[in-house]
């Protein structure tokens, strides 16, 4: 009852952080300067998670945040179990854009919102063109200075369990020439996909120092992309889908 009562605080507040932070950016976009744009969605993003915490106890801690890069842009490879580690990282990686489904932008202020900020959005029932637009966007805004979040397995893993990566986020950095910085987390335990229940605890999260791109291929990329998340799988209790 009690675990009920704090995710139901928490997403009123979502809900009313939402629309807030939505609309203020919605009215002033256009006057403001790129920086201080990304600024905009990162305050809500570290709002987001202080209200996970105080709601629901959900705390964090890092490992290897002196990995992630403040002078370049760099495409971040990360599991996927939740929705929190799509805020968290956006506001650490920030300037940072998302690939997402076309459709999350349909969504009433929060997506009206986003679509401002130009993520990576792509449609995908025609994988050979979301594969096209991928790499398009993606070399477009590394150039001007964006890094680009990746989740690989496409779509959210069960807690405990992570799934096939696909091989774009190495192929983006290998035509962009752009590193990948590795991430790992176990999100999933304590804010499950498809629950609205979230669960007192605290998120692990790894970070990897950069695994070079330039004049290597995809295949390589992805091969030390796979190792080093190997090696840290058993630190999380996470093991391969079956």
């Amino acid at each position: 009852m009690m675990m009920r009562l704090r995710s139901s605080l928490f997403s009123l507040g979502y809900a009313g952080l939402t629309f807030i932070v939505a609309v203020v950016v919605m009215a002033v976009f256009w006057a403001l300067a790129p920086q201080t744009r990304s600024w905009f969605y990162g305050l809500w993003c570290r709002l987001v998670v202080g209200l996970a915490t105080l709601t629901c106890g959900i705390r964090y801690e890092v490992e290897g945040e002196e990995n992630v890069p403040d002078d370049q842009p760099v495409v971040v490879i990360s599991n996927h179990q939740s929705t929190w580690e799509t805020i968290f990282l956006y506001q650490l990686f920030a300037p940072v854009v998302p690939i997402l489904k076309k459709e999350l932008l349909r969504i009433p202020f929060w997506g009206w919102a986003l679509r401002l900020q130009k993520p990576i959005a792509i449609d995908r029932s025609r994988p050979r063109e979301a594969m096209k637009s991928l790499l398009k966007q993606g070399q477009e805004r590394i150039a001007s200075g964006m890094s680009v979040l990746v989740f690989p397995e496409g779509t959210r893993s069960r807690p405990g369990h992570i799934g096939r990566f696909s091989r774009g986020g190495a192929q983006l950095a290998a035509s962009s020439g752009a590193g990948v910085v590795p991430v790992i987390h176990d999100a999933g335990k304590c804010w499950p996909a498809g629950s609205m229940l979230k669960k007192p605890g605290t998120v692990r999260v790894i970070i990897g120092p950069a695994i070079p791109s330039v004049g290597r291929s995809a295949r390589e990329i992805a091969a030390e992309c796979d190792e080093w998340f190997d090696k840290h799988l058993p630190e999380l209790g996470l093991e391969h889908s079956k």
